[in-house]
């Protein structure tokens, strides 16, 4: 990304902009101009030491090294017998004694003579006089048949290679070899490899204290008996959903009417015990949209127009209380995209993560739609597999995008549309981003 600016004006300093800003006349920025401008002014939240138990989903603050090899110790990759290869070099046929067994977790190394062998399981320590492991499927045990056990001899069926299914010590990860980078977000395959390198605690960025506040009298509580004006409270739940897909577990999850003392007081109070508090609605030049009247004597939010479509407009900035602020649009999907472009990649990167964005793919537009000249299209799809690669299809009108919260529900990508493109054809590629859980 670049140094945010204004395309549709000469570039002028931070101070201007904020003052134009406050005078209430919203710039127009650019999709990746206003997300660098939110990451650059995110503070970073603090680095405490968790346990590797409860590391999963933070962002390491430092690189983690390994404490001993991977694996500990030379361990067999099949159940079968540990020998030494040197005695079936020259055929199969080789019949040995076996003079014992060693089990996983077990500490026994038996001591092997010429032509012994001993019965292994699998991830057991090969005994330090072996060489090579066959699989119990290509001997015959006490003559009793292929594949069986024996307990006195065993016949070798296969031709036996020193090193033949042997997981050696260290081949995997060496001591002291770095095997997770700071801003690294820990997932379960993080953290299992984090353990079984002997690491008992992590260093990580705290996750932010996340509040979420809808507003707008006419929301009522889901399955609320509805007059006319009034419709279900729903940007709550989608905000808090969010917030988990992201790992991030809201510490409020508020409802505010249209009063603009009682929502002052509230930003207020968020913006002193939170990281950051995201609202919806609001936000628009309307004189009851309570969000934009209530956030504009904080000198550290700005309002913008960005070039996209659903979610032109925006407030972002922070609180005079410490905290981020993210005022979306009302519009179910308009607040959602709006999420997915700005408030996750910021929440992220106030985490310390190296990657903020989410890995982008092509797939091949199943219908045609209208584009939109001039702003960036971000159009909910619902993606399919087919034989020839992966296809997207809308989930909702693209002329009616941003109230439409039902066929919104059904998608599971973005199919980002660039400004200069206009209308989609079908067959055409298109770039998407695969969202959800």
């Amino acid at each position: 990304m670049t140094e945010p600016t204004r395309p549709d004006t000469v570039a002028e300093s931070a101070g201007a902009e904020d003052a134009d800003a406050r005078a209430d006349r919203p710039s127009r920025w650019l999709v990746d101009d206003w997300l660098h401008r939110l990451v650059e002014r995110a503070p970073v939240t603090p680095v405490v030491e968790l346990p590797i138990t409860e590391a999963f989903g933070h962002v390491l603050a430092e690189d983690v090294t390994s404490g001993h090899p991977l694996p500990l110790w030379s361990n067999s990759a099949m159940d079968g017998y540990a020998l030494r290869a040197a005695d079936a070099e020259h055929g199969f046929e080789r019949t040995l004694r076996i003079i014992g067994e060693v089990a996983a977790g077990s500490s026994d190394d038996p001591a092997l003579g010429a032509g012994e062998a001993v019965r292994i399981m699998t991830g057991a320590p090969v005994p330090s006089d072996a060489d090579a492991v066959v699989p119990v499927e290509q001997t015959n045990g006490d003559d009793r048949g292929v594949g069986e056990w024996g307990e006195r001899t065993v016949r070798i069926l296969a031709p036996v290679d020193a090193g033949a299914n042997v997981r050696a010590r260290g081949e995997d990860v060496g001591q002291g070899a770095t095997i997770a980078q700071r801003g690294w977000r820990l997932t379960a395959a993080g953290v299992s490899a984090l353990a079984a390198a002997g690491t008992a605690a992590v260093r990580v960025h705290r996750q932010p204290r996340v509040a979420v506040v809808a507003t707008g009298s006419e929301l009522l509580p889901p399955g609320a008996t509805l007059a006319r004006g009034q419709i279900p409270e729903s940007n709550s739940l989608l905000m808090a959903g969010m917030l988990r897909e992201a790992g991030i577990e809201p510490v409020e999850v508020r409802h505010s009417r249209d009063d603009v003392i009682g929502l002052t007081r509230m930003l207020a109070r968020l913006g002193e015990m939170c990281d950051a508090v995201i609202t919806t609605g609001g936000v628009g030049p309307g004189t009851h949209d309570i969000v934009r009247i209530a956030l504009e004597p904080e000198p550290g939010v700005i309002g913008v127009r960005v070039a996209m479509k659903p979610g032109q407009h925006q407030r972002a900035g922070v609180l005079a209380g410490g905290a981020c602020v993210f005022a979306l649009p009302g519009n179910p999907v308009s607040a959602a995209v709006s999420f997915e472009l700005f408030v996750r990649p910021t929440l992220l990167a106030m985490q310390g993560a190296a990657r903020i964005q989410r890995h982008r793919v092509h797939a091949r537009a199943a219908v045609g739609w209208r584009g939109s000249a001039g702003r960036l299209q971000v159009l909910p799809v619902i993606l399919r597999d087919t034989e020839d690669g992966l296809a997207c299809e809308p989930a909702v009108h693209a002329r009616r995008v941003s109230h439409s919260v039902g066929g919104y529900g059904a998608s599971d990508a973005y199919a980002i549309v660039g400004e200069e493109r206009g209308d989609v054809e079908a067959g055409e590629t298109v770039t998407v981003i695969q969202v959800g859980a």
